[in-house]
């Protein structure tokens, strides 16, 4: 190693260290158990940024080349997108869960093997619904808007986005494959490869610069699908080439029912969720569509900052999955449950600053998506409700994320279904349309539905009782 690297090395290390270190020093947490969290976090942190930055840059751009209506239709079209995106969120949840089990057991022929039964599972979730988009992309846009040029650009926006569904879903197993093994700098190369890329296809295919065609909003999605194949061949290579501690086996035995359900019994759960929460979104946003497009567009600018300015938590939450999980492997129960709890203190740490800056710059921020004042002053106001929100978020998410490690995912699910269909949809139809409060009703119903999980999840870990659901998850064979 030269002197160079050296020096980029040891600043890296005292990065890493310092906010740790400080919380230590107050008497907050750990700093050992800190550094190892915030070290697994901030690669996924970043990964996340990247690939949330994307999203917002499309709405940039299709906001400048469209309008309004462009906005709301990539929003529309993303959701139904974020169906099968959520489908491989809790595949690869269950992913992260067995293969930081596994690793910590020392058992990594059983690591290699669950990531072999995700891809096919990837595989045969995959096809059905990109098949399904491919015919019917308006009529499902039509479901949730009225206005005639949302649903046609919806629907062309996301026939060529679904195509991608299947990489993406193989990209999603393969970082999560690597982060169940300690390993979260490799899936940031590949993100810092390919998102830069994306933003840049999408430059060109949206506006028709130099010699390629100006597509509008099929130019955002053909960027996207480019860069989504692309990048699982990237991980494809990379687990085949058998380089790291993790990898991915054409040959041998293809599946297991025994591991299958291992696989089904973390991630339905999670997969409820996660369907629970998008379904959700559906309602919503047709109570959203009849305010105006305008309301509609305004809410979608809210959401995409949203999730940029939390993206941290989902890292803390991915590390809490990756050391809880690794901890009950090797048998340490009191060690896991420290892990969880200074994974969230950190992230707290963290969370709490974003969220004041948030709503600081909220208005100066809703003026880069567009001209139109009512859509600026209506998105200044989601993006306030969002910086409330980020304390409620940490919390979902890290604690959620500790209960995953450890394969309790069951109160998870329960939770999101109370935030969404005990608050969020019953608080916004009542009290927003029925009682005519407006949108002063969807505002409250969108906080809420922050805090409800978080408590939920929260109560959950403290009670302990998911340290008896991991011992029975490694008792099956």
């Amino acid at each position: 190693m030269s002197s160079d690297d050296r020096s980029i090395r040891t600043q890296h290390n005292r990065l890493v260290k310092a906010l740790p270190k400080l919380l230590a020093r107050l008497g907050i947490l750990d700093e050992k158990r800190g550094t190892e969290a915030f070290s697994l976090a901030w690669p996924v942190i970043l990964t996340g940024g990247l690939r949330v930055g994307l999203r917002l840059t499309d709405f940039l751009m299709v906001g400048f080349a469209i309008g309004a209506a462009g906005v709301a239709a990539l929003g529309f079209g993303f959701q139904f997108f974020f169906i099968g995106f959520a489908l491989s969120l809790a595949v690869s949840s269950g992913t992260i869960s067995l293969v930081s089990q596994h690793h910590g057991a020392g058992e990594y022929e059983k690591a290699d093997f669950v990531i072999k039964q995700s891809v096919w599972l990837a595989v045969l979730i995959s096809l059905p619904l990109m098949l399904v988009t491919w015919f019917h992309a308006e009529g499902m846009i039509g479901l949730l808007s009225s206005d005639p040029e949302v649903i046609d650009l919806g629907g062309a926006y996301l026939r060529v986005l679904m195509i991608g569904l299947l990489f993406r879903f193989f990209s999603m197993v393969a970082a999560r494959a690597f982060a169940g093994s300690g390993n979260t700098v490799t899936p940031m190369y590949v993100s810092a490869l390919g998102v830069p890329s994306n933003v840049v296809l999408n430059w060109l295919l949206i506006f028709g610069i130099g010699v390629f065609p100006e597509l509008g909003i099929v130019g955002a999605a053909l960027g996207t699908l480019i860069t989504n194949i692309s990048m699982a061949v990237i991980f494809f290579a990379l687990l085949f080439s058998n380089n790291y501690n993790v990898s991915f086996k054409l040959r041998g035995k293809q599946w297991d029912t025994s591991v299958v359900k291992k696989l089904f019994s973390v991630s339905l759960p999670l997969l409820g969720m996660r369907m629970a929460r998008t379904l959700g979104q559906f309602p919503f946003l047709w109570m959203l569509d009849s305010f105006g497009t305008g309301v509609v567009a305004a809410y979608q600018v809210g959401r995409r900052v949203e999730l940029f300015a939390m993206e941290p938590a989902w890292g803390f939450g991915t590390a809490s999955s990756t050391l809880v999980g690794q901890s009950l492997g090797a048998e340490k129960e009191d060690e896991a449950e420290l892990y969880g709890w200074d994974t969230l203190k950190i992230s707290i740490a963290v969370m709490l600053p974003i969220g004041f800056l948030l709503a600081l710059f909220a208005g100066p921020i809703s003026g880069l998506f567009s001209d139109e004042t009512d859509v600026i002053f209506l998105s200044t106001r989601f993006i306030y409700i969002n910086a409330i929100g980020v304390l409620g978020y940490a919390v979902n998410r890290i604690m959620r994320g500790a209960l995953r490690g450890a394969g309790d995912t069951r109160w998870p699910f329960y939770g999101n279904l109370l935030g969404i269909y005990g608050w969020l949809l019953p608080v916004s139809y009542i009290f927003g349309i029925v009682l005519d409060f407006g949108l002063i009703a969807i505002f409250i119903a969108v906080l809420g539905s922050f805090f409800i999980p978080g408590l939920v999840n929260l109560i959950r870990f403290k009670s302990g009782r998911w340290k008896e659901v991991s011992r029975k998850l490694r008792e099956v064979e």
